[in-house]
């Protein structure tokens, strides 16, 4: 990150690109390594270890039973009809016979299967549809090459404090929002239902613009829209009905049948779980999205006029650092694109086991999700320079360049002149359907894990009807002819009011209420290898509190005096699905909240001394390095 605003700096503009695509590349590796350590590697390490127990079988371990995370298997003993309980924490720590194991009537949480599984799920909830087609407009209207530096701050003082609050809060407490936000304080509660919410209602209209890039994707291949691609989206796709007529129930059928496809994918892949679902997954798109899209911008890259494109992208205007709206700009970004403080992040990290390293994975994943921006930023505004370059107008005259209109209309236009438009095309749009497949994934399973924790649901039975109770109202709003509307209005309610809100009052409740800080602190520094100080301390409980509250209250003042839209959206039309829905969410979070838990072992799960963490970590690390020792020893 440093490198590249270094070449901003001083000019050359190819040094930037270089960066910028070795930048890409390295997200590639990440995932690349990732894959291999979690599935090969794993592979043959099972195959060996089965053919040593088989040839030399070994006793259980005596360890001590660790009772704040346990897991259990039921399985049959050869030799006999008997089944045991396997009960364990990583480690094996106890068998028990059935008819004297205590039965429970939720079954055991999940876990990663390795901490790699994690960082490429966490990855793959980062790198979405906002990283395509978001980052690249945001930055070039808000200073081109100087927001680069707001950007860099925002990431240090905000992205990742928030992203390593987030990972202490769910792994220590090994739940979902709800339940994590009831293990601290039982008034806490409803914040976590208030995330759940804010996660049901991003997946609802979510799922459709995936729908419409699967849909682009075969439209792309003979280009359909011709010569008018804006109208192609707006009347032929959409058919798109006049905001002064409200919702509708007529549906256009390109949204309708994609849309319940896709809703049948996501029910499946979600039932499956954590390690067969998510993980298998997120294995299968990360790597396909770095490689498909990457080829995508070195093809830019050779374009007539991409030169003019990235000189309009990294261009700094010094002047616009002395505009506030460019600051709170950059922290907005960096908020949105972390997926942090609305249960993602803190539920991905709940199923991580006792020992993964925090702070480690999330600089990965921060890192990893710059870069891939980044490299978006490159990819987009190279394509643009050819498109200006081919209709002979400046950049800066450029429309629609950030947003649905960028991906639907814009980029449709600039396909129709682009040599190898048509292969060009459909590998983008693939691109962003698995970019938003896997971030849909990630924000259901924060409803499907708060949905198991408070009834004790298998996860495939949770997943189901997860998934189920969200594809039918997303069928039934957005994919009706006012569907972009409705979804114009919710997205920027339940983002720029909901996750912002959200955020403001974790920070106000966990971190300056509570004064929970000092502990978590503790708990990252326990198992991490990077350790967090006073500064992260001071950014979550007094800095980004601000920051944030301040983008909360002139969000929510614009929308109160101005209404939102330009032209502004009918009055009711706002009211119903932007306050009504954001008033919905809270009746909600406090209603469920007073529902009792169906897990017996709800209030007795606790969490372990910090203390005690911190020194099997270390003892860890000691006889790993003397194991280290020993084989150099014995090589010699």
């Amino acid at each position: 990150m440093s490198t590249f605003l270094f070449a901003m700096l001083v000019g050359p503009i190819w040094l930037g690109v270089a960066v910028g695509v070795i930048a890409g590349v390295l997200l590639l590796s990440f995932a690349a390594v990732g894959v291999l350590n979690t599935g090969l590697g794993h592979a043959i390490a099972a195959i060996g270890k089965a053919i040593r127990a088989r040839r030399h079988p070994e006793p259980l371990p005596p360890l001590e039973t660790r009772s704040w995370l346990l897991t259990t298997r039921r399985i049959r003993c050869s030799g006999g009809p008997e089944w045991v309980s396997l009960t364990f924490g990583g480690e094996w720590d106890k068998v028990v016979p059935m008819s004297e194991s205590p039965r429970t009537s939720s079954p055991p949480r999940e876990t990663w299967g390795t901490r790699g599984a994690f960082i490429i799920a966490a990855i793959s909830s980062a790198v979405g549809l906002g990283n395509i087609w978001r980052f690249p407009g945001v930055a070039y209207e808000n200073g081109g090459g100087a927001f680069l530096l707001p950007y860099l701050v925002a990431f240090l003082t905000a992205g990742l404090p928030i992203l390593f609050f987030d990972y202490a809060i769910g792994h220590r407490y090994k739940a979902s929002p709800p339940l994590a936000f009831r293990r601290i304080n039982k008034k806490f509660e409803p914040l976590g239902w208030w995330q759940v919410a804010i996660c049901y209602v991003i997946a609802t209209y979510y799922s459709v613009v995936i729908a419409w890039a699967a849909t682009y994707a075969y439209y792309a291949s003979h280009r359909a829209w011709g010569d008018d691609a804006v109208g192609f989206f707006i009347e032929n796709h959409l058919h798109m009905a006049d905001p002064e007529d409200g919702f509708t129930l007529q549906f256009a059928p390109a949204v309708l049948i994609p849309l319940a496809a896709l809703w049948i994918v996501v029910v499946f892949v979600l039932a499956r779980g954590i390690r067969r679902g998510l993980d298998k997954a997120n294995k299968i798109t990360l790597p396909l999205l770095v490689i498909t899209f990457t080829a995508i911008v070195v093809y830019a890259l050779f374009l007539p006029g991409a030169v003019d494109g990235l000189n309009a992208f990294f261009t700094p205007s010094w002047e616009a650092l002395a505009n506030p709206a460019v600051w709170i700009a950059a922290y907005g970004h960096i908020f949105f694109s972390f997926s942090i403080a609305f249960g993602i992040m803190l539920t991905y990290s709940s199923y991580l086991r006792r020992k993964s390293d925090l702070t480690g994975s999330g600089l990965v994943v921060a890192f990893s999700n710059t870069s891939f921006e980044l490299l978006a930023g490159i990819g987009v505004f190279a394509t643009l320079g050819f498109l200006a370059s081919v209709q002979s107008v400046a950049i800066a005259e450029l429309e629609r360049i950030t947003g649905v209109g960028l991906a639907f209309m814009t980029y449709p236009t600039l396909l129709s002149e682009m040599p190898g438009g048509a292969v060009i095309g459909v590998l983008f749009f693939l691109c962003l359907v698995l970019a938003g497949f896997t971030s849909l994934l990630s924000i259901l399973q924060v409803v499907s894990a708060s949905v198991q924790d408070k009834t004790g649901w298998s996860p495939s039975k949770a997943g189901l009807i997860v998934g189920l109770a969200t594809a039918v109202p997303s069928i039934l709003l957005f994919s009706t002819t006012s569907g972009l509307s409705s979804l114009d209005i919710v997205d920027a309610f339940v983002n720029n009011i909901g996750v912002v809100a959200a955020a403001v009052f974790t920070l106000l409740l966990v971190a300056i209420i509570a004064r929970k800080t000092p502990e978590f602190r503790a708990h990252l520094n326990a198992v991490s290898s990077l350790k967090v100080g006073w500064p992260w301390a001071l950014m979550v409980t007094i800095l980004t509190p601000i920051i944030l509250t301040v983008i909360l209250v002139t969000g929510a003042w614009d929308y109160i005096v101005n209404g939102y839209g330009a032209p502004p959206y009918p009055a009711f039309y706002v009211g119903i699905a932007g306050w009504g829905m954001i008033a919905a969410m809270l009746v909600f979070s406090f209603v469920v909240s007073y529902r009792s838990y169906f897990r017996p072992e709800v209030d007795e799960d606790g969490f372990e001394d910090t203390d005690t963490l911190a020194l099997e970590v270390q003892q860890d690390k000691d006889r790993l390095l003397a194991e280290r020792a020993a084989k150099k020893g014995d090589f010699r």
